[in-house]
Parts: structure tokens; sequence; C-alpha cells
């Protein structure tokens, strides 16, 4: 129920909406000190209305950042590939999911995202502990659940729209709060991590 709030509120975005929140966004993100720090920073390629990550995604290429992004397995889980620009992306139909923009190079396994700095994670809203909430299709838990075993302890921050960052969102026992949330009008930061 709540999804679909979020969602039809992010369907209510004009092209221009979307097009200046990301540009925004991007500006927000990339005075994150995490951000000026890394090396290797996992992120993703938005789709439909999401807070544009392309701007953001190139200006970490242009500081020389290693950008691996997601590519969605059978299972729901993920493998990564190296972003190389955007002329790197395949736009890839999921069955009847939605249509996503994948890098078109080596797959470098899903371990991949072990050696992010930081990882920037989609999401449908946050709340003041910094509990995100997805769409639901486990895909980002299971990376999480990964980076834990590993040991691996990158900034987690979610990027979203202003409106989205609420009082309280659905949690369960295996989530994980996030670091901070990025939206177009600035950073907010959680002292849970």
């Amino acid at each position: 129920m709540l999804r679909r709030e979020f969602l039809a509120m992010r369907n209510r975005l004009t092209a221009d909406d979307v097009r200046g929140a990301g540009a925004a966004l991007a500006d927000r993100a990339l005075e994150l000190p995490e951000l000026a720090d890394a090396r290797t920073v996992a992120a993703y390629v938005s789709v439909g209305t999401e807070p544009g990550t392309l701007a953001l995604l190139d200006a970490l290429r242009a500081r020389d950042v290693r950008v691996l992004l997601p590519v969605l397995l059978p299972d729901n889980d993920l493998d990564w590939g190296a972003y190389e620009g955007e002329g790197s992306l395949a736009r890839v139909q999921h069955g009847r999911k939605m249509a996503l923009f994948e890098p078109s190079g080596e797959r470098l396994g899903p371990d991949a995202v072990t050696a992010a700095d930081v990882v920037l994670l989609p999401g449908l809203a946050v709340d003041g502990r910094g509990m995100r909430l997805g769409r639901g299709g486990g895909s980002y838990d299971r990376v999480l659940a990964r980076l834990e075993r590993a040991g691996a302890h990158p900034a987690l921050v979610v990027l979203l729209y202003d409106s989205e960052v609420v009082g309280r969102v659905p949690a369960e026992a295996h989530d994980r709060p996030v670091r901070a949330v990025v939206t177009p009008s600035g950073v907010r930061r959680f002292t849970a991590n």
C-alpha cells in the first residue's frame, strides 16, 4: 500500500521535474565527503520517474571514480559491471518487470559490490531512523546481506525526492539503516549508521 502511494506520487512528475531533480541531486551528492574520498562507488541507473542518476554517474567518472552498476539476475540478485559512460548501457527488458539500463561490458560477479566505498541505493522513502523503503523485490536486501557477510562497511546512501523523507517506514529485522539520504534540496545524515 505504502509503496503504491509513493509510486503514484512519482508518476505525477513531468520529465522536466525528473531532469531538474537529477541535476540538483548530483550537485548535492557530490558534496558528500564519502563520495569525495571514494575510489569505487556502486550505483544504479535511474529509470522512469526515479530521481535521475546519470549526471551523478558521469560526474563520478570524471573524478576517476570506478562506478559499478547492477545487472539484474533471474533470481532478483545483482551482478555488477563497470560504467563506461552512457553509451556503454544496454536497455534490458526483464520479463514483465520494468526495462533497466545495465552495463553492457564484462560481468564482475555479485561479490564485486564488496569493494565499494559507497553504495548508492534506490528507494521509495526513508525515515528518521535511516530505514529505507525499497521497491520490494529484495535485490538490495541481498546486496546488504552480502556486504555484511563479507565484513564490508561502505557508506550506504539513498537517493530520493524531498517528499520521500518521511516520519516512519515499515522495517523488518534484516533491514539496515542508511548513513544518509540525498535529495535535490540537500543531505540528511542519520546517527544510527
